[in-house]
């Protein structure tokens, strides 16, 4: 097998990582830590992360866990898997209760962050499981050309 068949069998391999978390203090640096060695892994495949993706990705875990740490009781997990030029985040917890996203206020302090998240995503959604809900978010790997 030549470097080149090598090279896009790596790109062609899934990757994905899973973390589950207590809702403890120190669960969003954990979380954000975990999006940046998701990506250093992402980019050793020889795939394009763009630095403003990387931002974003951790933005995004980082509220998404924070939410999960505020509001839900007991642990979370979260879900990192590269699909078709997205990262998929995927935060569990167990609280039933479904987000909403606020009306904007500039005035508000605080609870901005699923308006954030639904900014800066390609796509957001949020489902109720048997057990607390699923929240799923894509961001960008690469800026828009």
């Amino acid at each position: 097998m030549d470097g080149a068949a090598r090279h896009e069998d790596r790109l062609n391999e899934a990757v994905k990582v899973s973390a589950e978390y207590e809702g403890i203090p120190g669960d969003i640096a954990r979380g954000r830590e975990l999006a940046r060695k998701f990506l250093a892994g992402v980019r050793e495949q020889g795939r394009t992360v763009s630095d403003r993706a990387s931002d974003l990705l951790q933005l995004v875990v980082s509220e998404l866990l924070t939410n999960a740490c505020k509001y839900a009781p007991g642990p979370s997990l979260v879900d990192l898997e590269l699909t078709d030029g997205f990262v998929e985040v995927t935060v569990w917890d167990s609280e039933p209760v479904l987000p909403v996203a606020e009306a904007t206020d500039p005035g508000r302090v605080g609870r901005h962050g699923l308006e954030i998240v639904m900014a800066v995503c390609h796509s957001f959604e949020v489902h109720r499981e048997p057990v607390g809900k699923r929240m799923r978010a894509a961001v960008m790997l690469a800026d828009a050309g």
